[in-house]
C-alpha cells in the first residue's frame, strides 16, 4: 500500500477519485449558468445572479465536498480563482473575487513523518467573506480569516488576519491601509 493511501485512508481515496471525476465534468461547463447549476447539484449553496467564470478551481474536495461552499447573491467569481475546500468557505452577497485569488482553508506540510510537522502540525479553519466585499486579483486569504462587510482587499495582498468591516486592506503581509467612512444619512 502506498504511503499516500496509508495517510489518507481508503474512504478518502475513493472520495478523492469521485471528486476528481466531478471536476473533469465541471471543466466542460462552458457557460456560467451551467457551472452554477452543476455546483448546486453537487451540494454547493449558490445565490441568485452569481457568476462563476471559467477556470475556477476547487482543491481538497474529498474533505468537505461542494457542501462546504456557500456563495451569496450577486457575486462575481473571476477567472482562475482557487477554492480550498478542506474546510468551509462562506461568501456573502455582492462579493467580487478578482482573477487568480486564492482562499486557503488548511495547512499541511506533508506526510506525518515530515520533520517540520512538529513545528507546523496540520490545521484547518473556515474562511468567511462578508457582504459587499471586493477581493482584488492575486489575493491570498489564509485559513481562519473573516473579512468584514464592505471591505476592499488590494491586489496581490496576503490576508493572514481578520479584516474589520469598512476597511481598505493590502500588502504582504496585509495590513489596514485606512478605514472606509460610512455614508451618513441626513
Amino acid at each position: 500500500m502506498s504511503s499516500a493511501l496509508k495517510e489518507i485512508g481508503i474512504k478518502k481515496a475513493f472520495k478523492f477519485f469521485y471528486t476528481t471525476l466531478l471536476m473533469i465534468l465541471y471543466e466542460f461547463m462552458i457557460f456560467p449558468q451551467m457551472r452554477t447549476v452543476f455546483l448546486r447539484l453537487c451540494g454547493a449553496k449558490i445565490g441568485k445572479h452569481t457568476i462563476i467564470s471559467r477556470g475556477v478551481k476547487f482543491i481538497n474536495l474529498y474533505r468537505t465536498g461542494f457542501k462546504g461552499l456557500t456563495i451569496g447573491n450577486y457575486c462575481f467569481i473571476s477567472d482562475e480563482v482557487m477554492f480550498d475546500l478542506a474546510d468551509k468557505i462562506t461568501i456573502g452577497d455582492h462579493v467580487s473575487l478578482g482573477q487568480r485569488s486564492m482562499i486557503i482553508t488548511h495547512l499541511n506540510i506533508g506526510y506525518s513523518s515530515h520533520p517540520l510537522q512538529k513545528y507546523f502540525p496540520p490545521e484547518q479553519k473556515e474562511v468567511t467573506i462578508k457582504n459587499g466585499t471586493f477581493i482584488g486579483p492575486y489575493v491570498v486569504i489564509l485559513y481562519g480569516v473573516t473579512i468584514g462587510e464592505n471591505s476592499l482587499i488590494m491586489v496581490h495582498s496576503l490576508v493572514t488576519q481578520d479584516v474589520q468591516p469598512n476597511t481598505l486592506f493590502g500588502g504582504v503581509p496585509g495590513r489596514v491601509i485606512r478605514k472606509l467612512e460610512s455614508e451618513k444619512q441626513n
